[in-house]
């Protein structure tokens, strides 16, 4: 019963995560950014994978330069890979990944998608793009599954309008490697 006790008692470090979060949204973006950078100090490199990857994505919103909010992004998805490798008790049928790992898929594509582009590299944008239409298939159809689904759209749309061909199709897109082949080398914050 203590396990289960466990299971169901809340996250403290999300929950400190998500307070600042709505510190950001309610317009302070310096001082998330600053308590952001806080919490990622405490967790370390090397600390919960669940953690990283919710602070790094994150934190990525907080960014000014599109070079470093790729870098954040690059960090969450890295920790989101981590924690699907873990093989933890939190998996769900078919994906044969933890749930938690697979639900953030969509959206840190979406964000690694949107970063390539604003930076000008569009084969790289389409890559994490149809990652990310394909991770969403296992998004719920609820507010949260619709929204993300429909910023894939939306930005497919504008890739579409920038594209060699005028489409944002297979024929315009790289190959695709799981192993950050688009990406920097991690830095440390």
């Amino acid at each position: 019963m203590a396990k289960g006790q466990e299971q169901a008692a809340p996250d403290a470090v999300l929950t400190r995560i998500g307070q600042v979060a709505m510190l950001h949204h309610a317009g302070d973006r310096e001082e998330a950014r600053s308590r952001f950078l806080g919490l990622w100090a405490e967790i370390g490199e090397h600390g919960d994978p669940l953690h990283r990857c919710t602070l790094a994505h994150y934190l990525a919103d907080t960014q000014d330069d599109p070079g470093d909010e790729l870098a954040w992004d690059l960090r969450a998805l890295s920790a989101a890979e981590e924690l699907a490798g873990e093989g933890s008790g939190d998996r769900e049928g078919g994906g044969g990944e933890p749930a938690a790992a697979r639900a953030l898929y969509p959206s840190l594509h979406l964000n690694l998608a949107a970063d390539y582009d604003r930076l000008g590299h569009r084969e790289a944008a389409r890559l994490h793009l149809r990652r990310a239409r394909r991770a969403a298939a296992f998004l719920a159809a609820d507010r949260y599954g619709d929204r993300v689904r429909a910023q894939i759209d939306r930005l497919a749309r504008r890739l579409a309008d920038t594209g060699p061909d005028g489409e944002a199709g297979p024929a315009t897109e790289g190959p695709d490697r799981p192993d950050g082949w688009w990406g920097p080398p991690r830095q440390r914050p």
